[in-house]
């Protein structure tokens, strides 16, 4: 039977990881990164790919996995909105690598529209959705709604990195605007919210990555 997690063990999991297990932050996401790269590359790339990323970790996700697609050769253009002192730790890091990449960057401000997305999203082969992760509850605050409508009305196939933008990971309660991906790469487990028929239009299919932390570790997490 397939096991469910709620947003509090996941982050019991990354907690413990690093605390018991003497992993850092930045390998964990390095681990959720790679983890999506190899789903996106079962499933096929064939043109350019558009992320966008917010200030939090599910950002620094997409801002991994954009330097790991450059390495494989792909062509990609990265959004972020995020002012440099609102980035997380782990996040800042990995926007300091990406900027030694050959990958166009987009930076925004927190109250910014998505004023040029046809230029980035022009002939995409996917985008990807790294703006919230599994934190997000209630309703967009601008102009978020509307830079995700914006998402969902590209032609490109879609991918959520963890959890659709817009999904209540704990209850499947979709926000108006919801991102509405074709492949959802969560990791550890499937959030609990993912059970509810709600919540399936904006999931797609649902694939599970690992981020390397012990399985022993994610039992004990999950029996508590």
């Amino acid at each position: 039977m397939e096991r469910y997690i709620t947003t509090a063990q996941a982050r019991e999991v990354d907690r413990r990881a690093v605390s018991d297990c003497g992993m850092s932050g930045l390998v964990l996401m390095e681990n959720a990164a790679r983890g999506t790269l190899l789903v996106m590359l079962r499933l096929g790339v064939a043109g350019p790919v558009a992320i966008c990323c917010g200030w939090g970790n599910n950002g620094g996700d997409g801002l991994a996995l954009a330097r790991l697609l450059d390495a494989e050769g792909y062509d990609v253009r990265v959004a972020l909105w995020a002012l440099n002192s609102n980035l997380s730790p782990d996040a800042s890091a990995n926007l300091g690598i990406l900027r030694h990449c050959n990958v166009r960057l987009e930076l925004y401000e927190p109250a910014d529209l998505l004023e040029t997305h046809p230029a980035l999203l022009q002939g995409a082969d996917w985008v990807v959705d790294a703006l919230f992760g599994t934190g997000f509850r209630g309703e967009f605050r601008p102009p978020y709604g509307a830079v995700v409508r914006q998402l969902n009305q590209a032609t490109a196939r879609r991918l959520a990195i963890d959890v659709p933008s817009g999904l209540d990971a704990n209850t499947g309660h979709a926000a108006e605007n919801t991102f509405r991906a074709d492949h959802t790469v969560t990791f550890v487990a499937p959030k609990i919210g993912f059970r509810e028929p709600s919540a399936a239009p904006y999931l797609g299919q649902v694939h599970v990555a690992q981020i390397g932390a012990p399985r022993r570790l994610i039992e004990d997490v999950l029996r508590d």
